[in-house]
């Protein structure tokens, strides 16, 4: 059994334009800006969003004023609705998911919700150096009672025990019938 002319080179072809779509693919991938490595991803049951920081000194720890002025963003954005947002309900499962470079400095997540017991705040994610992801957990256990929780995702330089960069994501609670009847 042979292959003819044409059949050897169509395959030779198909070969071509696969490596050519790699290496395209690969290059477009390399001219990702340093800036856009720098993303923490909150995922409510299936679906997700990605945001980059709010709070960020190009990849230096933030000084008390810069913290103390993300504080007061954070709490204008929450307050006027523009922080990254999503619709949850009690059984839907959160996760936060941060890039690899965020990951080798070390992260933690947390909410403003959860049960009194806790203080009103919740771990998603305690400090780490190396996990991308903080697992899933389910979200009426990190909720809290006003309808509105806030996520922080925090970067953060254990050596200069300060944040280097600060996502917010905001978390809408709904109840099973309305979330029907969206």
């Amino acid at each position: 059994m042979s292959l003819n002319t044409r059949v050897i080179a169509a395959l030779g072809a198909v070969v071509v334009v696969g490596a050519a779509t790699v290496g395209t693919s690969v290059a477009i991938a390399a001219g990702q800006t340093e800036h856009n490595s720098h993303r923490a991803t909150l995922t409510v049951g299936t679906s997700s969003m990605t945001a980059d920081p709010l709070c960020w000194n190009d990849g230096s720890p933030l000084t008390d004023d810069q913290q103390d002025q993300c504080k007061a963003n954070a709490t204008k954005a929450l307050k006027d609705g523009s922080l990254p947002s999503s619709d949850v309900v009690p059984s839907d499962r959160i996760g936060v998911g941060v890039s690899p470079n965020v990951a080798k400095t070390g992260w933690w997540a947390s909410t403003n919700g959860g049960s009194s017991s806790q203080g009103g705040q919740t771990s998603l994610f305690s400090y780490a150096q190396g996990p991308t992801f903080s697992g899933l957990q389910t979200a009426g256990s990190v909720l809290n009672a006003s309808g509105r929780t806030l996520v922080t995702v925090v970067e953060i330089d254990k050596k200069a025990e300060a944040p280097i960069a600060v996502w917010y994501f905001q978390l809408n609670g709904k109840n099973a019938t309305d979330a029907g009847n969206s």
